[in-house]
């Protein structure tokens, strides 16, 4: 069922609530990334540029204490979109109460307001986990603070919170739209196409510590993909498997048996590392080499080697459909980099293609090459893009409103 967005809203004149995904790296008041400020534009732009009144909820980092308030205040982020915007936006120290309501019912058309980091309501009353826990009268008050509702944050898609669900839920009970920003619906075209409509060949590629954070991902892209490439420490759970020595690698004992049901019900889908780069302790200085698919006892898989980039690369050239989630090794040490980039290269490489990136680590990889701009969609929510990969309904895209 095709969602309501937000440009199928009539905005002028009315005070839209806009569930944005501000959740950036702060430190000492400066940030370090705003990728995600800069990702919310569209939407912010669209209901003001068209006379609307912008009213912004988002969360930042997690709040466990009144310590925690200092230095998680999204004033910053506020001060920010105003400079991207180039115009004032006005920051409200609360979330709730007068102070809140007077600057709503000063905004102008066209006008900006941020409201404080929505986690404040986690440690900031008597009735435990406002947010997080999906308060109805929470969700309820914000609700009444507007005419409409768009939820452009797709980071938090995967989670049932009073700022997402519960406003979409209030807004709807009174007639009121609940609306997909840009960023969502972008997020909803291109893992919603790869997952349900791909195009053929399809190759999906994953990477990272754990079969286990992974296990739905595989068992729903079996009968959808042509290939899973596998690299990262949960390769070597899957070498195990088919009984090659592993050394010292990562490697989930209690996932042996699963890994093996699996590959048998994957065929050659699944593709393993046929070489890899292996060394003496979990450190860029140790003593590294490149090894088969058996490791030595003293040692432990690190990276892909470059026979299996060649393999890796031989299959992606004839993709039409990627989908790539988790690094090839440990990518955050140089020594242990290059399978991760060779991937990211290969990707780049493909002009005819429909790539589409999920996860921290692949799209810092993404960004450290250069090649984000050939990249079709990188998705800004790591938990949310694996839950939807793993083809389970995200609360925060079920809440938004059908056409």
């Amino acid at each position: 069922m095709a969602k309501l967005i937000v440009s199928d809203l009539d905005v002028k004149g009315k005070k839209v609530l806009v569930r944005v995904d501000f959740n950036v790296p702060i430190k000492d008041g400066v940030i370090g990334d705003d990728n995600r400020i800069v990702a919310a534009l569209p939407t912010i732009k669209y209901i003001i540029d068209n006379g609307g009144k912008a009213i912004l909820l988002s969360h930042l980092g997690r709040i466990k204490s009144e310590d925690d308030k200092k230095n998680l205040s999204l004033k910053p982020v506020a001060a920010r979109l105003g400079e991207l915007l180039e115009k004032p936006v006005t920051f409200v120290a609360s979330n709730e109460g007068k102070e809140v309501e007077d600057a709503v019912a000063a905004m102008k058309d066209g006008d900006v307001v941020v409201l404080e980091n929505t986690r404040f309501q986690d440690i900031d009353n008597d009735f435990g986990k406002r947010e997080s826990k999906n308060d109805p009268k929470l969700g309820e008050y914000w609700a009444s603070l507007g005419d409409m509702f768009v939820n452009d944050a797709f980071g938090t898609a995967h989670r049932s919170h009073a700022s997402n669900v519960g406003i979409a839920t209030a807004m709807k009970a009174e007639g009121k739209p609940a609306a997909a920003g840009y960023l969502m619906e972008k997020e909803i075209k291109f893992l919603g196409d790869a997952v349900e409509n791909p195009v053929h060949p399809f190759v999906t590629i994953l990477g990272g510590a754990k079969v286990s954070d992974k296990i739905g991902v595989i068992e729903n892209l079996i009968p959808k993909s042509d290939h899973i490439l596998i690299g990262g420490g949960m390769a070597y759970t899957f070498l195990a498997a088919q009984g090659h020595k592993i050394g010292k690698s990562l490697f989930e004992a209690d996932k042996l048996d699963l890994a093996k049901s699996l590959l048998e019900k994957a065929g050659d889908k699944i593709v393993l590392p046929v070489d890899n780069v292996a060394a003496t302790e979990f450190s860029n200085d140790a003593a590294h080499e490149v090894v088969g698919q058996d490791i030595p006892d003293n040692e432990m898989g690190l990276d892909i080697g470059p026979k299996s980039v060649e393999k890796f690369r031989e299959i992606l050239k004839d993709a039409k459909t990627v989908v790539w989630n988790g690094p090839m090794g440990a990518f955050e040490m140089p020594n242990y980099a290059e399978g991760t980039l060779e991937v990211g290269r290969a990707l780049a490489e493909l002009t005819d293609a429909t790539t589409v990136i999920g996860g921290g680590d692949s799209t810092a990889a993404a960004k450290q090459l250069g090649i984000a701009p050939k990249i079709t969609h990188i998705s800004t929510g790591g938990g949310a893009s694996l839950n939807y990969l793993e083809g389970k309904e995200l609360p925060g895209i079920a809440c938004i409103s059908d056409k």
